[in-house]
Parts: structure tokens; C-alpha cells; sequence
């Protein structure tokens, strides 16, 4: 089977690249929504330091997976 060309030369990327570049993409945009919603929440109950920074890496881990994930399941829906 042929593998389908791009308009320069370069070859389409396959469906798994697709996925992967999805994820990566939705992980650095809920890491980002993470961050923000991460420090606000903590601050407003009082975190402060070492308990203020593992909070917030935490809620940027967090939405920053289920973002990825959905993203991922969006991109591989149109594959």
C-alpha cells in the first residue's frame, strides 16, 4: 500500500502519531488551565510553601490528564 504524501514531500503522519500528538497537546493546555485554577483554589483556602506547591502540581497533573485524554479520544475518533 502506498503511503499517502503530503504537499512538500513529507509523509502524513499515521493515526497512533495522531493520538499521541493529541494527548501532548491536551496535557500542556489542562496543565496550563491546571495552573491557574490550581493557585487560586489553593490560596483561597490557606495553602502556603511546600503544602501550596504540591497542591497546585497536583491539580496540574490532574486536569492536565483528563484533558490529554479526551483530547486523545477526540483525535482518534478521526482517524
Amino acid at each position: 500500500m502506498p503511503v499517502a504524501v503530503g504537499p512538500y514531500g513529507q509523509a502524513q503522519p499515521n493515526c497512533f502519531d495522531r493520538v499521541k500528538m493529541g494527548f501532548m497537546m491536551g496535557f500542556a493546555v489542562g496543565m496550563a488551565a491546571g495552573a491557574m485554577f490550581g493557585t487560586f483554589s489553593c490560596l483561597r483556602i490557606g495553602m502556603r510553601g511546600r503544602e501550596l506547591m504540591g497542591g497546585v502540581g497536583k491539580t496540574m497533573m490532574q486536569s492536565g490528564g483528563t484533558f490529554g485524554t479526551f483530547m486523545a479520544i477526540g483525535m482518534g475518533i478521526r482517524c
